[in-house]
């Protein structure tokens, strides 16, 4: 029994040497290195750069009233096509009480001077009608009888105006009227029924009872960095997508390049504005996000291998070129144009040269 036991021991510390012998071994066993080979072809190349932005309306034109007042009624509502000094709502006037009180006044003193200058214009008729007064006479007392009856009615409508936000005269342009500006979309109503609204002074902008923009108008906004903002020119052909179309793409042309930088998140970048060529086919919504790419440079046609097969030493690169006999030789080249995957190559290859590539590691 002792000596079965023995045995067990010995063959388990020969399983145990053995073992760690041969993970030894697989470790010392030097790496079989292969390579990835790309043959140089010809090919398009094309720098480009992508800036992300938005898209939306070109003007957005905030209707404001003329007149202090309440939201009475609403005619309208985002979303909704407007024409120009089409309605889009009705106030109730809130009158200044000075201002009302001076427009009572003012009537009161125009009713009494028309009271008196009828009498006297009666009573200047009826001479006139006996011969007893010269039309000269008549005519001054007519004169001012008439101006009387229009100083009345001037009193009466200001006061119609500061009560009630407009005339019996002039009803059809009543202030009270809030009507589009522009023909558009009504792209929001920030009010509603009984909300109360001032109109724009030199200390208030006034309240803002709808936001309407021409949708047929569309500019994409963004902002480029200056690494390629001197590369830009103003006519440049810019593609655009926008992800909430399912990655519809559109043509846009580059009309605006800022002249000054902004810093954003420590980096200094310009603005630029795009003009859309929008389609009827998609519904565009104001403020949807956007990417634009601008192709910078471009070359047709050209010999191009992958950018990773490049290796750089100061400011040479050089490649390594598979020879017949299965090995690498270091060969000096001319790079060009990047588009960050491929590069251009202008001379130290050829058409149908291999390139070492990537490393392929394998353990054997």
């Amino acid at each position: 029994m002792k000596r079965v036991f023995k045995y067990i021991i010995f063959a388990l510390i020969a399983i145990v040497f053995f073992g760690t012998f041969l993970f030894l071994f697989k470790k010392s066993k030097p790496e079989m290195v292969e390579y990835e080979n790309v043959e140089a072809q010809y090919a398009d190349i094309e720098k480009a750069t992508l800036i992300t932005g938005k898209v939306g309306p070109r003007d957005e034109v905030a209707v404001k009233p003329q007149i202090n007042g309440i939201i009475a009624e609403l005619y309208k509502e985002a979303g909704q096509q407007v024409k120009e000094n089409e309605v889009i709502a009705k106030l109730k006037v809130i009158p200044d009480m000075g201002q009302l009180s001076s427009a009572q006044s003012r009537l009161r003193l125009a009713e009494i001077n028309l009271k008196q200058v009828k009498t006297n214009y009666e009573r200047e008729k009826a001479l006139y009608d006996k011969k007893l007064i010269s039309a000269e006479e008549y005519e001054n007392v007519l004169q001012a009888y008439n101006q009387a009856k229009e100083e009345r009615n001037a009193a009466q409508e200001s006061l119609e105006v500061v009560r009630d936000g407009v005339s019996s005269s002039n009803s059809t342009s009543s202030s009270t009227l809030v009507r589009s500006t522009i023909s558009g979309l009504i792209l929001d109503i920030p009010v509603k029924v009984g909300n109360s609204v001032i109109q724009a002074n030199a200390f208030n902008d006034g309240t803002t009872v709808a936001t309407v923009a021409n949708m047929d108008d569309l500019v994409f906004t963004g902002k480029v960095d200056e690494t390629s903002v001197g590369l830009l020119t103003e006519g440049m052909p810019v593609t655009i997508t926008i992800g909430a179309l399912q990655d519809y793409k559109f043509e846009a042309t580059l009309e605006y390049v800022s002249p000054k930088a902004v810093e954003t998140n420590g980096a200094n970048q310009f603005e630029i504005r795009a003009a859309v060529k929008s389609s009827k086919e998609h519904v565009i919504r104001s403020g949807y996000s956007a990417n634009a790419q601008i192709v910078l440079q471009s070359a047709k046609q050209v010999l191009v291998v992958p950018e990773s097969t490049i290796e750089y030493e100061g400011e040479d690169t050089y490649v390594y070129v598979r020879k017949s006999d299965g090995q690498y030789e270091r060969r000096k080249v001319v790079t060009g144009l990047s588009d960050g995957l491929n590069i251009q190559i202008k001379s130290g290859l050829k058409k149908g040269d291999v390139v070492r590539g990537n490393k392929i590691m394998n353990n054997e």
